[in-house]
């Protein structure tokens, strides 16, 4: 595969590889209201195809398997794949099959889903409008793109500071972008963006830290850079700090996206 001579999808791999089992327990993975409100509120019915690109520990694959008649899940990582596969093997579900796959350059017919779905992934994608035109290519017409990850703020300084933060805590991080860049880059992909919900996120430091394996040296040098923040950056991240001045947690947002093959 092309993608293995990209050493940015290379570092991709190894990150999730070297952390898979994590992302089966992480809480903002394995739950949370945005992916009950995706399973909902999707379009779903018995005979539904549905790609899950970027399937991770499998979280979105298992909660639609029962709502539709068969899933694909996929992942550019194969150890992701396998953690995939045990978790909602676990679970019962018999209508899944998975497939190792990069987003940009995805292995199936035009027009064979009726979904694809995607959560918590895309700001690892180097080339996200070509996942949108892949995406856009394997749905049939009036299908549905249910999308969902963290985005940065509008205002330039804010969305610099948060990717700045994203790319020391995980390098294989390329860019969460803004609520406005995803409407544009879909619409010219050929979707109609139909809606797009806002969830507020809270990340717990040491939990975030620790699930990407964050040396201690890249740890403390993320702690202060969050606690040495302009009071503004602060406030808008709602950084929380214990009694001994030591940080806690802080907020940034995610989005639901449903857009439509035109």
């Amino acid at each position: 595969m092309n993608e293995a001579l990209d050493p940015r999808k290379e570092q991709v791999r190894r990150q999730f590889g070297q952390h898979a089992a994590g992302y089966v327990t992480s809480a903002n993975h394995a739950a949370g209201v945005d992916l009950a409100y995706m399973a909902a509120n999707a379009p779903v019915c018995p005979d539904a195809r549905l790609l899950d690109v970027a399937t991770g520990a499998g979280h979105v694959a298992n909660a639609f398997a029962p709502l539709v008649g068969q899933v694909t899940a996929c992942d550019l990582t194969p150890e992701m794949l396998d953690t995939a596969k045990q978790f909602i093997a676990a679970n019962g579900r018999t209508n899944v099959e998975f497939v190792a796959a990069d987003a940009e350059h995805l292995p199936f017919p035009a027009e064979a889903y009726d979904i694809v779905t995607c959560r918590i992934a895309a700001h690892h994608f180097t080339d996200v409008p070509a996942f949108a035109s892949e995406a856009h290519r394997v749905l049939k017409r009036g299908g549905s793109l249910l999308l969902i990850d963290n985005v940065a703020p509008e205002r330039d300084g804010l969305d610099w500071f948060y990717n700045d933060i994203e790319k020391q805590r995980d390098p294989s991080h390329v860019r969460a972008w803004k609520k406005s860049e995803w409407i544009r880059m879909l619409e010219t992909a050929g979707f109609a963006v139909e809606a797009m919900i806002r969830f507020p996120k809270t990340f717990v430091f040491a939990d975030w830290c620790r699930r990407a394996g964050v040396p201690e040296t890249e740890r403390i040098s993320l702690e202060m850079k969050l606690l040495r923040a302009p009071a503004d950056v602060q406030r808008h991240f709602a950084v929380e700090i214990d009694d001994a001045e030591r940080l806690l947690s802080f907020s940034g947002e995610s989005v639901y996206v449903h857009a439509v093959k035109s």
